[in-house]
C-alpha cells in the first residue's frame, strides 16, 4: 500500500510565522531578560548590530520552515487517511497534541537534557527553552492538523 501525502504549503507558511512571532514574544518581553542572565549576557548591555538581528532572524526562519516542513510530513505519516484508511476519531486537536509531545519528548528533551550534562547550563535555562521547543511543537502541530 502506497501512502498518499498531502502536504500544504500554507499551513507549514502559517506555522513558519505563529513560530517567528511566539519565539520573538517568548525570547523578549516574557524571558528575554531572564533568558539573557542565564546565557551570561548582560540584558543591560549594549544591543547587538541590526546586522546580528536580522542574521539571527532569518536564521530562525529557516529553522523554523525546516521544522514545519519536517513535522508535516511525519503528522501525515501517520494519519490513516494518508494510507487509505478511515479517519482517525483522534484527529483535530488531541491528535496535534500527541504528535508535538512524543516529538518533544523524543527529539527536543534529549537534546535539552545534554545541554545540561554537557555544557553546564542551568535548570532555568533548561525550562525556558523546553518548554518553547514543546509549546512552537504544539502550535505548528494544532496549525498543520487544522489544515491538512
Amino acid at each position: 500500500m502506497e501512502p498518499n501525502i498531502h502536504i500544504s504549503m500554507t499551513a507549514i507558511l502559517i506555522a513558519v510565522v505563529a513560530n517567528f512571532i511566539f519565539g520573538a514574544v517568548w525570547y523578549m518581553p516574557l524571558f528575554g531578560r531572564t533568558w539573557a542572565r542565564e546565557m551570561k549576557m548582560d540584558p543591560d548591555g549594549p544591543k547587538p548590530p541590526a546586522s546580528v538581528m536580522i542574521k539571527g532572524m532569518a536564521i530562525m526562519v529557516i529553522g523554523n520552515f525546516l521544522m514545519a516542513y519536517v513535522f508535516a510530513h511525519n503528522i501525515a505519516v501517520w494519519n490513516p487517511v494518508t494510507w487509505n484508511q478511515p479517519a482517525s476519531p483522534m484527529w483535530g486537536i488531541s491528535y496535534a497534541f500527541m504528535a508535538a509531545f512524543f516529538t518533544w519528548l523524543g527529539f527536543f528533551l534529549p537534546q535539552d537534557l545534554g545541554r545540561i550534562a554537557w555544557e553546564g547550563s542551568s535548570w532555568k535555562l533548561f525550562f525556558i527553552n523546553t518548554v518553547h521547543h514543546f509549546l512552537s511543537l504544539l502550535i505548528a502541530a494544532v496549525i498543520l492538523v487544522k489544515m491538512m
